[in-house]
């Protein structure tokens, strides 16, 4: 039977890299105009709070998964950003 954090790294691991195909189009084109930068900070706030959640808990996969998307939300900003 799956340990409960497995399942965790698991659907983690595939939300966190649902947002790595965006985060390499985005540096080869150097183009974000479809990017909504509201979307990445609600996106980066949400984040935050699943990381506090993760540590209260505690659950390591929370914590690990949720800082993973939150460094490639935090890319595709800092890209829209940079890119406009």
């Amino acid at each position: 039977m799956l340990n409960i954090e497995t399942l965790g790294f698991m659907g983690g691991g595939l939300v966190a890299i649902s947002l790595l195909p965006q985060v390499i189009k985005s540096f080869r084109t150097k183009s974000t105009k479809d990017i909504s930068v509201l979307w990445g900070l609600i996106n980066l706030s949400g984040q935050c709070f699943w990381i506090t959640y993760g540590l209260i808990l505690p659950s390591i996969s929370l914590v690990v998964m949720s800082s993973i998307t939150f460094i490639m939300s935090l890319s595709l900003v800092l890209l829209k950003i940079k890119y406009k």
